[in-house]
């Protein structure tokens, strides 16, 4: 097992190593940041000791080994538009982003899962049909039309939740949902599967015919096995989250990492952006190494294969 982690580990490396170096290059073939921050009307001299200064005259593979040498010491650099830590920058964000993607998965498990056992255990039913036009109404909206639509209803012509921004738990309610929404579908559809796979196997059937219920038998048995690709997905959306948040926050104008990210691409900040990019990547690895843990602790089996 625990050599299993430590590949996964240098794997996770590796990939964070590879998505930063992608984003560095991209970032710097976007254009010269030089240009958005001289005053207007400033001559080729105050542009070119300005890039001098930041260090874009350099050739880019420098420019790359001074970036891995600043972040091997733990150093993010300064933002170019704000003139300040980068780390203090995205640490004032990280806290609004994390509350709304805890908010969208508290939003997706709590629906998702009840709806994808209700739809195994009723199949064929008109609750099943119900929750099915339910599922796949979430799974088809796109967030930002599904935002728009319940700031429209709900805050502008019904008025119960604020419309932007972050000033309360209120506020956190509609960009949960709007974000939530296609990972609910996502878990509704996968418990469903998972629930019905463990349905049809022979304990069960053996369960119902020692006179136990199907409640009990769904409850005491059948989750606890069908919960192995529940786990996956639950680990791959949370990153999912982190993504889907740029648009979410766009929207509802909260103050998190993707409305930062996207401030920060127009701006050309390419240390800010780069800096969003490393934490999203390593949550996103962090959460897949996570679900390798709870296989093990949900199925014995897959220890002992290991």
């Amino acid at each position: 097992m625990l050599r299993h982690l430590a590949g996964r580990l240098g794997q996770a490396v590796i990939a964070t190593f590879g998505v930063l170096t992608i984003v560095f290059f991209i970032m710097r073939l976007s254009g010269d940041p030089t240009l958005l921050l001289v005053p207007e009307g400033a001559t080729a001299e105050q542009i070119a000791q300005l890039r001098h200064e930041l260090g874009f005259d350099r050739p880019l593979i420098v420019q790359y080994g001074a970036y891995l040498a600043d972040l091997a010491h733990l150093n993010l650099g300064e933002s170019l538009v704000q003139r300040a830590p980068v780390a203090g920058i995205v640490a004032e964000r990280i806290p609004y982003t994390v509350a709304l993607a805890a908010g969208a998965l508290l939003v997706a498990l709590g629906v998702g899962i009840p709806a994808g056992i209700a739809m195994a255990v009723w199949r064929g039913s008109l609750l099943e049909r119900a929750l099915a036009a339910f599922v796949l109404t979430g799974q088809s909206l796109p967030t930002f039309w599904s935002g728009i639509l319940m700031i429209l209803f709900f805050g502008v012509t019904l008025g119960w939740l604020p419309t932007s921004g972050a000033d309360s738990v209120q506020s956190l309610i509609m960009p949960s949902i709007a974000l939530g929404a296609l990972t609910m579908s996502t878990f509704a559809r996968m418990t469903r599967i998972a629930v019905l796979d463990e349905l049809s196997r022979d304990y069960v059937t053996a369960a119902r015919a020692r006179g136990m219920s199907l409640r009990t038998a769904v409850f005491r048995h059948v989750l606890r096995n069908a919960a192995i690709p529940v786990v996956t997905i639950a680990a791959l959306e949370v990153g999912n989250l982190l993504a889907g948040a740029v648009i979410v926050e766009t929207v509802f104008a909260w103050p998190g990492i993707g409305q930062l990210a996207i401030q920060s691409i127009g701006a050309r900040d390419f240390l800010v952006v780069q800096t969003v990019v490393l934490f999203v990547s390593t949550i996103y690895i962090a959460m897949n190494l996570l679900a390798d843990i709870a296989y093990a602790v949900i199925d014995p089996r897959i220890r002992l294969a290991r």
